[in-house]
């Protein structure tokens, strides 16, 4: 295969016979639940439940099972802080097959050490993916290694499309199919497939809303400048040559989901499915849930990517969750700074059936008159309507409330 031109579906169908005996083909299941929180068909795609938690192993090992018996013995080498690295240095340990991954110094520890862990030699040089990226390149040239491109390389591509074959073979029922977009790699390899396949589905690509770089790139636009989204899995600032071309033809919407929202659909997931799906896997929810009336069909597909979460990040991913879902709200009260005022307010929430979990005061920090004091609540509730009950019955008591709410 020619490595500056897409796969095609005969690419991708090769990439199945190579890969078949070391990936799982993972459940296609639909969620009533999920379903009637979106109001439609929902059916997941759990590629969380592959062997290195990801869907990246499968272009990994197609990558690797196309070298040749020299480019084995030199080896490769990638960058990446993440899936794409723990899938090359699984599946080249078990091939034996030696594996580089240059890593940025800011990678979390334990990704380091997983890596290691699974056979690689991990480098660690530049502060971003960008250098860290540059220096895999200079080290391929130098060293005559394999560079492995996490999604612009088009053995990588067809071995995500066999996503594409498992869903457009399943005998299931659906109008259209939402993906996570970072580089492009899964979704290019989706879109191939199952346009050939099943040209009536829809394609819809879901990005993170701090990074929406295909979306930028489609339109000739710088990236905005953004915060570090929890979607970090497809956090690419710059997108793939051939994925884009991809994206631009075969791809029917992109979409881009805030971290609240991505937040909520994580939490969803391990509550309803019992299943912990990273913060870039749960996009194509999220995008369902606040987003549903983008996605056309009256059935969906979301393809949970992977579920490698930093365990240090899923306390505060579920709070903001809850956050989301109205089951965890701040609330700040002006009250007068009194004895008996602070027990008052809290007789209203509890008279709301709110549980108080956290009270701050704020004195020296606030623009309040003398006499008064904002006062800090976090309430665990039921539901919006059951915050907005709260907010009404405190109101009605004569106090001035201001809401905390998610950008």
């Amino acid at each position: 295969m020619d490595a500056k031109k897409l796969p095609t579906l005969d690419d991708i169908y090769a990439a199945r016979e190579r890969i078949r005996s070391h990936v799982t083909n993972t459940p296609l299941l639909e969620s009533f639940t999920l379903g009637q929180l979106c109001g439609r068909g929902v059916l997941c795609k759990f590629e969380n439940l592959q062997m290195t938690g990801s869907f990246k192993e499968r272009g990994a090992l197609n990558r690797l099972l196309s070298l040749s018996e020299e480019e084995r013995r030199a080896g490769v080498i990638a960058a990446s802080a993440g899936n794409h690295a723990q899938g090359l240095a699984y599946h080249g340990q078990r091939l034996g097959i030696p594996v580089t991954i240059v890593m940025p110094v800011s990678t979390p520890v334990v990704k380091v050490v997983h890596t290691q862990q699974m056979g690689a030699r991990v480098i660690q040089v530049g502060e971003t993916y960008d250098e860290a990226q540059e220096h895999a390149w200079q080290l391929a040239r130098e060293k005559g290694m394999t560079l492995v491109h996490p999604f612009d390389d088009p053995y990588v591509i067809a071995g995500q499309g066999t996503i594409g074959l498992e869903l457009a073979e399943s005998g299931a029922q659906f109008d259209s199919v939402l993906v996570p977009v970072g580089g492009g790699g899964l979704i290019s390899g989706i879109a191939i497939a199952l346009k050939a396949l099943r040209p009536d589905v829809a394609v819809i690509g879901v990005e993170a809303k701090l990074c929406a770089s295909m979306q930028a790139a489609l339109a000739g636009t710088p990236l905005p400048a953004g915060g570090r989204t929890i979607a970090d899995g497809i956090a690419v600032r710059k997108v793939g040559e051939l994925t884009r071309a991809v994206v631009r033809d075969r791809v029917d919407v992109l979409l881009s989901v805030s971290d609240g929202e991505i937040a909520h659909a994580v939490q969803l997931l391990l509550e309803i499915e019992k299943t912990l799906v990273e913060g870039a896997g749960a996009v194509g929810l999220a995008a369902l849930l606040h987003h549903g009336e983008k996605a056309p069909g009256r059935r969906s597909v979301i393809v949970l990517s992977g579920g490698n979460m930093d365990i240090t990040m899923l306390a505060k991913i579920i709070e903001r969750g809850l956050i989301a879902d109205g089951r965890l709200t701040r609330l700040v009260v002006r009250v007068p700074d009194v004895p008996g005022a602070l027990a008052a307010v809290t007789e209203c929430i509890s008279k709301e059936r709110g549980n108080i979990r956290d009270v701050v005061h704020h004195r020296a920090f606030s623009n309040t008159p003398l006499g008064e004091v904002y006062v800090e609540f976090t309430v665990e509730t039921r539901s919006h309507e059951h915050v907005a009950q709260i907010v009404a019955s405190l109101r009605g008591q004569g106090y001035e409330v201001r809401k905390f709410a998610l950008a």
